[in-house]
């Protein structure tokens, strides 16, 4: 139960190295995919991590590895959330940076497709905002975490608002 098949170095190399390499998978697919979490999402997680179980665990079945390979994973997360909080440099390789899908009443179509955000998407952003008409958008940002932001435009002074 506690006698491990491999070097203790070994779990927590295959660790970082399957970390990595998700974490770079993850990153590629795009804002949209972190931020939308879905019955499909959960599904990917969960076959995920039966795909990677043989990566990391090799032959070992003991406690002993399981418990090092936990907290390796664990030790990687928080290092990662350190960098990230400690290095603009860090933070926008891992997380990215917000991307303008709107500004000033135009709908950057071509980024909505990029970005794999669905008009519908959009449109559910806007009513969230509280804006009916896109002349009325001043900035939309999909951001780091896949949520979309949308800023107004002030409302028209003068005339006889508040009359």
């Amino acid at each position: 139960m506690f006698e491990m098949s491999m070097p203790w170095w070994e779990f927590m190399l295959r660790a970082v190295v399957v970390y990595v390499v998700l974490l770079a998978m993850i990153r590629l697919s795009g804002k949209r995919t972190m931020g939308q979490f879905t019955a499909f999402d959960m599904l990917l997680i969960v076959l995920l991590g039966n795909a990677v179980q043989n990566a990391l665990l090799g032959k070992d079945t003991s406690m002993t590895g399981g418990l090092l390979l936990a907290a390796t994973l664990m030790v990687l997360n928080w290092t990662v959330g350190f960098l990230t909080a400690r290095s603009h440099k860090a933070e926008r390789l891992l997380e990215g940076a917000p991307v303008v899908l709107a500004r000033n009443g135009h709908i950057y179509r071509d980024v909505l497709r990029r970005e794999l955000v669905s008009r519908d998407d959009f449109a559910k952003s806007m009513r969230e905002a509280g804006c009916s008409e896109v002349d009325r958008i001043h900035l939309a940002l999909l951001e780091t975490n896949g949520h979309i932001t949308i800023l107004l435009r002030d409302p028209p002074k003068g005339g006889d608002e508040g009359v």
